[in-house]
């Protein structure tokens, strides 16, 4: 312990040490409040009708990780979003966001917080979930 002590005492052994520190966790305090990337696990319909988006549809996705700035994103396009909870958002789906049938990629998008330091990921975009509209 003293040996990593003395190490880090010295401007280039205290660089070294956030480098190698990567990824925003608890060994990286310097990442400070970055955002978790979050993580998209269902949709509350995976299959809609085309008439129903042209009804306004509400559409839910569930998932982790989703703060106040996260947003559903539709075929990579973000859309007005309301988040409900740390594990749900929902979006009114038109006909502005699915102009017909087909398939839609659906992800949830967290934009990256104000960490400058090295080896801090932050925010990000989930896997994308599948909506079908037949």
């Amino acid at each position: 312990m003293k040996r990593i002590t003395l190490l880090l005492r010295t401007p280039s052994a205290l660089l070294l040490a956030v480098m190698l520190l990567q990824g925003c966790n608890a060994l990286n305090p310097l990442c400070g409040s970055a955002r978790p990337a979050p993580s998209a696990a269902s949709l509350s319909a995976t299959t809609i009708t085309f008439a129903q988006v042209q009804q306004g549809y509400l559409l839910v996705v569930t998932g982790s990780d989703i703060v106040s700035s996260s947003v559903i994103e539709i075929n990579g396009t973000a859309v007005t979003t309301q988040v409900l909870s740390p594990t749900q958002l929902q979006v009114t789906l038109t006909e502005t966001e699915i102009p017909g049938p087909g398939s839609a990629s659906v992800t949830i998008n967290t934009p990256s917080g104000n960490s400058g330091y090295e080896g801090c990921t932050s925010g990000g975009t989930s896997k994308a979930l599948t909506l079908t509209i037949t």
